[in-house]
């Protein structure tokens, strides 16, 4: 990221508690612990990297691998807890001790699947374009909004919405381009997240996105987010079989 690198701070978001999967970001992911790789990616950046958490051994990890540790405050540690909460806590942090940031990048501890220079791609485009954020995204693919419906209690399926079932689309190929995000990076400028963007209704769960928010776009199954036991056998296999097995 050049000499803007110090401008510019990665932070790993990685909370202990994970009711979908206990332990999700320590657990052994092709050899390393989940988060390590997510720590990796962005240490690959060059720019500084702090890792957020309430968990001892998350802690541990960032600073054996040359991250800053930030112990996230219990407040801001439950499943109820926003990210951008968490995200502003950490930027301050990193503030408090190390000068301004004008940008930080958000990635999740449990996602140790991206491609290549994810993080440099969202960085570019929001320092060319000047705008309040940065998302990546993939294609909804056979989940297409028009191939929603509702069940009723009676097991009738009726449209989501619309009057036609469908939308009256039967081949994947005639829909309209669709995305949704992935998991693989925020960028988001400091003037966004902490909502001193007028207009912003600051109650609004994605107001620190801003007004301007963009995307740069992935090949569907490019990022694998560990919700679940088989995301975790999904990414092992992935990171293997991509010869990125290793130790940390």
């Amino acid at each position: 990221m050049g000499s803007e690198a110090s401008q510019f701070t990665a932070v790993v978001v990685a909370r202990a508690g994970s009711k979908g999967v206990p332990g999700k970001n320590t657990a052994r992911v092709a050899g390393r612990p989940c988060v390590a790789w997510t720590i990796g990616h962005a240490l690959e950046s060059g720019l500084t990297v702090v890792v957020s958490s309430d968990s001892e051994e998350v802690l541990a990890i960032a600073g054996r691998m040359g991250a800053l540790p930030h112990v996230r405050s219990d407040a801001l540690a439950s499943d109820t807890a926003r990210v951008d909460d968490a995200l502003r806590e950490a930027v301050r942090w990193y503030e408090a001790g190390h000068g301004s940031v004008g940008a930080a990048a958000l990635l999740y501890g449990n996602v140790p699947v991206r491609p290549p220079g994810l993080l440099g791609r969202a960085a570019a485009l929001w320092r060319e374009s000047g705008c309040d954020s940065v998302q990546s995204y993939a294609p909804v693919g056979k989940y297409h909004p028009w191939w929603q419906a509702r069940v009723g209690a009676d097991g009738r399926v009726t449209p989501f919405e619309g009057d036609r079932l469908f939308h009256g689309v039967y081949r994947r190929q005639d829909l309209p381009p669709s995305y949704v995000p992935d998991g693989g990076v925020v960028v988001v400028s400091r003037r966004a997240l902490m909502l001193e963007i007028p207009g912003l209704d600051p109650a609004h769960p994605h107001a620190f996105l801003g007004l301007d928010h963009r995307a740069v776009v992935n090949e569907s199954g490019a990022v694998v987010d560990i919700d679940t036991a088989a995301d975790l056998a999904v990414a092992t296999e992935l990171l293997r079989a991509s010869g990125a097995e290793g130790t940390a």
